[in-house]
């Protein structure tokens, strides 16, 4: 019986199940070949002469996961379009070390091409090859070869499987290792392991969490950092965002936002979310979308720390840690700074302090005398200070205990001092904090 199966491509397979009843399914191959040149209407039809050809002993998909492979070319002025064509018979694969397991990442720079691998990162010459002198001294050659001799970079780190965390702004390029538990930067000296600026332990800690999540990163280009939210899993809200700045060399804050990628386009930085609010250029208050733009508050409209439609607060921590082996009593809190920050916690080993409000001004000489009483930060001289007020439960034995106590008493102490201005009526600076303190008695 004699049949008519369309194929809507050349070059191709087709498989024809036959129901044998009985005798079960059986299946036929067959392999259609277009006589036409590209298959086109009335194009010079091929002889049907012998013709070479390869046999291939497995005809199933193959996963190269280490391997890099290119096709033909395109050019739009001439029409040629080769993009589909991966001829076998061509050296056009460029194979990497399956030791360090799949490509995740492919950058182009220039005339080099970087390949991040799970466990390692090279780069290969594009469009050019190396040959090497006696004396071992590599002299690029132009060639026929589109993908070069790949060569890694010193270092046993890659990108692991989070390509997301990749960022570049001109030769500098950021990205996590969460099998190493290190955030890198590729640039013209090499790896370089920006976690250990002070960050080590905590990086090693949160990237070995990940388990599948995310680690995206992004380049800020209007505060010139890489920024990067660690994000262990899509239903946990136990996420770090956070970013590096290059003239610090350090890791400079901390953020409330939760990004699904971040991007830099005209000197602005954008990022998106999957909440459905958030604040966007033409429309600040209702998103209804994912994308919002960052540092709004500079128009006077946006409060500060409001990200995607939510107000957070802007906050600093340090630890006072002088001769960290006297026990001393921590009497008075001073900064320098603007007027609008409040000590929310003051805590040391042994004891805790009264939050203390931010300073006001006095309008009248009521209000003056009573703000000698008030739990609040006075200005002197440009600088502000507190007087210090224990908070702790009384201790077996004390007769004099909380707010009739001055200063706390420990080995260390850590303070939080938050902003209190979230509109934009002036900057949040904060200078420094000190503290005055004496040895404590028993």
């Amino acid at each position: 019986m004699a049949a008519t199966v369309k194929v809507k491509y050349y070059n191709t397979y087709v498989l024809k199940k036959i129901n044998r009843g009985a005798e079960g399914i059986s299946s036929y191959n067959w392999y259609v070949e277009e006589s036409r040149i590209r298959g086109g209407y009335n194009n010079v039809q091929t002889g049907l002469s012998p013709r070479a050809f390869i046999v291939s002993e497995e005809n199933n998909q193959q996963v190269l996961s280490n391997s890099v492979i290119y096709s033909g070319v395109i050019n739009s002025r001439t029409g040629i379009n080769q993009t589909n064509v991966f001829p076998s018979g061509e050296d056009i694969t460029r194979s990497l070390d399956p030791s360090k397991g799949s490509v995740q990442k492919l950058h182009a720079e220039d005339n080099n091409l970087v390949i991040f691998q799970e466990r390692k990162v090279n780069r290969a010459l594009i469009d050019k090859d190396a040959i090497y002198t006696q004396e071992g001294m590599p002299i690029q050659t132009t060639s026929n070869v589109v993908i070069g001799q790949i060569q890694p970079y010193a270092g046993d780190f890659g990108i692991s499987k989070n390509p997301e965390s990749f960022a570049v702004y001109g030769y500098q390029k950021y990205f996590t290792d969460a099998n190493k538990g290190s955030v890198l930067r590729l640039s013209m000296d090499g790896l370089t392991e920006i976690s250990n600026y002070g960050m080590y332990d905590f990086f090693r800690d949160k990237l070995s969490s990940i388990n599948g999540g995310l680690a995206v990163g992004g380049y800020d280009v209007y505060n010139k950092c890489y920024t990067l939210s660690i994000q262990p899993n899509s239903a946990s809200n136990n996420y770090y965002t956070l970013s590096f700045d290059e003239q610090v060399k350090g890791w400079t804050s901390f953020y409330d936002y939760r990004p699904l990628q971040m991007f830099s386009i005209r000197n602005n930085f954008f990022t998106t979310s999957n909440r459905t609010t958030g604040e966007i250029i033409k429309s600040p208050e209702n998103n209804n979308g994912a994308l919002y733009k960052h540092y709004q508050y500079e128009s006077g409209t946006i409060p500060r720390a409001r990200f995607y439609g939510v107000d957070n607060i802007s906050s600093i921590e340090t630890i006072f840690n002088d001769n960290p082996s006297l026990v001393k009593s921590f009497k008075t809190i001073n900064y320098e700074g603007s007027g609008n920050w409040e000590m929310a916690v003051f805590d040391t080993d042994q004891d805790s302090a009264s939050s203390i409000s931010k300073f006001t001004m006095p309008t009248t000489l009521q209000e003056m005398q009573n703000r000698l009483l008030k739990q609040e930060f006075k200005e002197k001289d440009g600088k502000y200070f507190a007087n210090i007020i224990n908070a702790s439960l009384p201790e077996q034995g004390e007769i004099l205990y909380g707010q009739s106590i001055s200063g706390v008493k420990g080995f260390y102490g850590t303070i939080k001092m938050t902003a209190t201005n979230t509109v934009n009526t002036g900057i949040n600076e904060l200078f420094a904090v000190s503290t005055n303190y004496s040895n404590a008695s028993y």
